[in-house]
């Protein structure tokens, strides 16, 4: 059956918070948490909250009775990708990057959401560049985060010289750095234009929202301490060019501490206000959750 491609633009507001755990460890900076260093915010990447959404789609989908074969993801752990860009030029057996392209559109969710660089491996065996119909911002913390260092110890050790050092007292000394609270706010696009390119459809939209609300649940570690999505609200335009400039929408959505006094611990701490009497004609709210 084919599937109807995205006809409308979305704008939307992602909320989610961080409890006793590293959110997106900066491997620059020891793994420590992200961290604008001019104004103390915490920070998580682009890169890591589509690793999240990718995560989801693929547990999601295979667990599917339904499953068609066209949720695939390409940036998968372990992948090696001038193979599988290799594996699909032939599998098209016309031998043309538009059709390998557009093969991979058709077979890889991840490629027709985020896009993908598809031209690194053998020139005569490549399927170009896609431009994603999704895109996110980094998530910015509302308040201002302090990370905390714990020194942590394992009962063990890894070898057998360390434990003869040690002289049989094995223990292993190692550090981990957390994120007492923050809730971080991240924003998000979906192009109807690159959704018709890509063939971003509206079941692969739905899965999207589906990967925000339930994504920290599937990723949990001892590392990332205590993650969960908050909201989600969404400006739906009813033309494919919209309707409104994209920051004029996000503005309307206000997130304050209730009380700066005091450290926030948790969401209850703080406000969110949708300004809804400034919506423009032609946007409608949405909020998922």
């Amino acid at each position: 059956m084919e599937k109807t491609a995205v006809n409308n633009r979305y704008d939307f507001v992602y909320l989610f918070d961080v409890c006793d755990g590293n959110p997106n460890g900066d491997p620059d900076a020891g793994n420590m948490p992200r961290i604008d260093p001019e104004t103390g915010h915490g920070l998580v990447t682009d890169v890591c909250l589509k690793r999240k959404v990718r995560n989801y789609v693929e547990i999601a989908t295979s667990t599917n009775p339904s499953n068609d074969g066209t949720n695939k993801i390409f940036i998968r752990e372990g992948a090696v990708l001038n193979n599988i860009i290799g594996e699909e030029f032939e599998a098209t057996g016309k031998n043309t990057k538009e059709a390998a392209r557009a093969r991979m559109c058709t077979n890889y969710y991840d490629v027709r959401t985020f896009g993908a660089v598809m031209s690194t491996g053998d020139k005569e065996k490549n399927a170009g560049q896609v431009r994603g119909a999704v895109q996110f911002t980094f998530a910015r913390s509302i308040s201002p985060i302090v990370a905390s260092e714990h020194t942590i110890t394992r009962m063990a050790v890894a070898t057998e010289e360390e434990a003869k050092k040690q002289k049989g007292d094995n223990r292993t000394m190692g550090r981990k750095s957390t994120v007492p609270y923050a809730l971080y706010r991240a924003h998000g696009f979906i192009s109807a234009h690159l959704a018709n390119e890509t063939g971003f459809s509206e079941e692969d939209l739905e899965l999207l929202w589906q990967a925000l609300e339930k994504m920290f649940d599937f990723d949990r570690s001892a590392s990332h301490g205590l993650m969960a999505a908050r909201r989600l609200i969404i400006f739906k335009h009813d033309s494919a060019l919209g309707n409104a400039p994209a920051h004029k929408l996000l503005e309307c959505v206000q997130v304050k501490q209730r009380d700066c006094s005091t450290p926030a611990r948790s969401f209850s701490d703080f406000e969110v206000v949708i300004e809804r009497d400034k919506l423009p004609q032609g946007v409608e709210l949405i909020e998922r959750f």
